[in-house]
């Protein structure tokens, strides 16, 4: 299936089968710049998609995997993360954290680790689906399996 993925959801889907992880990239049919628009082409509730959001934490590339029906609280966030300030990274630094394009961060194939931190509301749906490293992709996993392979720590963000 990879010869069709696009270049950064192949690095994705390699990491995944490195991980351990059941998911298989899907490609959706239209881009999904919204939580709703992509629960809305896989026919799930809003709430089940995972939205990878990357931040500025003091300097430091923070990944917040969140509930498409959640928005962060950045203050509660630095909190938790133990940093003066989070703030919305800056599409070149979200680039270089991650190799990967806003709107499409995958939760894993980044260059190099980035803490996350993965809200725990995903835990209320069966299936979750995270970006594939691309716009048009995204994976099915589970709150437990988002944390296993991102090494991320469950908190609430909201």
């Amino acid at each position: 299936m990879s010869e069709k993925l696009p270049a950064n959801a192949v690095v994705v889907e390699s990491a995944l089968r490195e991980l351990g992880a059941s998911g298989e990239i899907v490609v959706l049919p239209e881009k999904a710049p919204t939580a709703a628009t992509a629960a809305a082409q896989l026919g799930c509730e809003v709430g089940a998609i995972a939205n990878s959001l990357i931040f500025d934490a003091d300097g430091a590339p923070l990944l917040v995997l969140t509930s498409g029906a959640h928005r962060v609280d950045v203050e509660l966030v630095a909190r938790t993360a133990g940093v003066r300030r989070v703030r919305r990274a800056t599409p070149e630094f979200v680039r270089e954290a991650t190799g990967q394009p806003i709107g499409g961060v995958a939760p894993v194939g980044h260059p190099a680790p980035v803490r996350t931190l993965v809200d725990t509301w995903l835990s209320k749906h069966e299936v979750v689906w995270a970006a594939g490293g691309h716009p048009l992709t995204v994976f099915p996993t589970t709150f437990d399996e988002l944390v296993r392979i991102t090494g991320g720590t469950p908190v609430d963000v909201e």
